[in-house]
């Protein structure tokens, strides 16, 4: 019995440990302008292989959670946010550190970043386990179209250019495919070398799009940038009373969070937006939103935590991950062996279980480290990018290599950061090519397996009621992406004639 009681209270140690590592590293990378969530998720990634699966995705997690509030630290305290979810508190944030004090607007949005969690936490909960019993209902031709519903919707809404996102969509379904053909045992793609066999390492494609092409950003445009502030009324707390004044917009903002967190593509970046539209228009003082507003604070930042919780939920309960950050994560579960999915809340009920209590706790312990370490994080960054580009390096290069043990995967790491490199400069969606890689494999499973079952029948994608639904949402998105380019193409400014001479 000790022995026991020994291992849970070990268990639960190290669970906590890799929490509170998950959580110092996204506050700390989201806080720093130009880094932000997914490079921090990515220098994580390779540290699940020596982890147990809990804990690493408990990591990640707390890594995600931590980041969307790091961001809002640059956000209050330079002006400058440190992710791109967290432009809206600029707008208040700014103007609250300016006026009185960036502790006090610091402290609604740690206020306003923990309620967002816990919604979206309770959401994911109590939603996640109907969600999958609906989708053992349904079958290949199902998963399929709802693979091709998280492309579109990435390419739609999840990107300013539709068909250059496309486009990138196409390049990462091709990725997806680098490796042995599952029917037919064939290696595809591959040029001979045998480290392709197994596909595209996850690790090193993730950290060359995001690491090693933002490092070359710094190096081509910003070497020697460097940020500087007053650190002075630093002190994080609210008063009942402001917390009360709040208290509505942070219940919408989190509503809105959650809702948007739910749809592929959509994410933070737009839920933050409504829910700053939404906290304006449900506000008794709207003149004070954009000079100081604490409801302009806490509605975004409950936002950007909630669709945490509400992006998880596709992907566990439907395997299918709703934003890069999530398709980055799922190379935890991948690593263990885990298939995110109905199957897997049915056969893993203790592991899901862990995954919902893990998530709780990451929220409560970010908002007490968040009051004791955020002027220890605003004062990081005045970090110039000279001392940050070596350090970034160096990590990804150990944490490609730990991964397999392999250099040929750091030549695609390589070769992945040049290409993402040139793809951000021509504004191309790198989002959208990690998501198709990680979807590659399910869509080509599902399709291939659909046609098998029905003897080569392609009814069987439409015939079905839930295929026909899909279909019909499919439709919809499809139509809202003809109506969206035709409106950019009429507001196209004509080139005018040129004279004759």
């Amino acid at each position: 019995m000790d022995i026991l009681a020994n291992l849970d209270l070990m268990v639960l140690g190290t669970a906590f440990l890799s929490i509170m590592l998950g959580l110092f590293v996204g506050m700390l990378f989201g806080a720093l302008p130009g880094l932000g969530l997914i490079i921090a998720v990515t220098l994580l990634l390779p540290l699940s292989y020596a982890m147990s699966p809990v804990n690493s995705i408990l990591m990640l997690l707390a890594c995600y959670q931590g980041a969307e509030y790091g961001g809002s630290i640059s956000a209050i305290v330079l002006g400058i946010p440190g992710t791109a979810m967290a432009a809206p508190i600029v707008l208040d944030g700014r103007a609250m550190a300016q006026q009185t004090s960036p502790g006090k607007a610091l402290a609604f949005s740690l206020y306003g970043s923990t309620f967002g969690g816990i919604f979206g936490g309770l959401v994911l909960i109590f939603f996640a386990i109907p969600v999958a019993r609906f989708a053992l209902k349904l079958a290949d031709p199902e998963f399929f179209l709802l693979g091709v519903v998280g492309l579109l919707a990435v390419a739609t809404f999840g990107a300013k250019d539709f068909v250059k996102a496309s486009i990138s969509v196409a390049l990462g379904l091709l990725a997806g495919t680098v490796g042995m053909d599952l029917f037919s045992g064939e290696s595809r793609l591959t040029a001979g070398y045998y480290e392709l066999y197994e596909g595209l390492n996850l690790i090193s494609v993730a950290v060359g799009l995001f690491a090693f092409s933002e490092v070359f950003m710094m190096l081509s445009n910003r070497i020697n940038k460097a940020y500087s502030f007053e650190a002075h009324h630093l002190k994080i707390s609210l008063t009942m009373a402001e917390i009360r004044q709040t208290l509505r917009a942070m219940v919408s903002g989190s509503a809105i969070g959650s809702l948007m967190g739910v749809l592929p593509g959509v994410g933070s970046t737009v839920s933050c937006w409504l829910a700053y539209s939404s906290a304006k228009g449900l506000s008794r003082t709207p003149e004070k939103f954009g000079q100081g507003s604490g409801e302009g604070i806490a509605a975004p930042d409950a936002a950007n935590n909630a669709t945490v919780g509400g992006a998880l939920l596709p992907f566990l309960a439907l395997g299918i991950p709703g934003s890069a950050s999530i398709a980055i994560i799922a190379g935890a579960f991948i690593i263990h062996g885990i298939q995110p999915g109905p199957q897997m809340m049915r056969n893993n009920p203790e592991l899901i279980q862990q995954i919902f209590i893990g998530f709780m706790a990451t929220t409560v312990c970010m908002f007490f480290m968040g009051k004791v370490l955020t002027n220890l994080f605003a004062r990081a960054l005045v970090a110039p990018n000279s001392f940050l580009i070596p350090a970034i390096l160096i990590s990804s290069i150990i944490g490609i290599y730990s991964s397999k043990g392999q250099f040929f995967d750091l030549w695609i790491a390589l070769a992945m950061g040049v290409a993402a490199w040139i793809m951000r400069r021509l504004d191309y969606s790198v989002a959208a090519f990690v998501l198709a890689m990680v979807l590659s494999p399910i869509i080509e499973v599902s399709f291939r397996r659909a046609l098998v079952l029905s003897q080569g029948d392609y009814s069987v994608f439409y015939t079905r009621t839930y295929s026909q639904v899909i279909l019909a949402v499919i439709v919809v998105i499809l139509g809202f992406a003809l109506f969206s380019t035709l409106r950019k193409l009429r507001g196209a400014t004509p080139l005018a004639p040129v004279k004759e001479t």
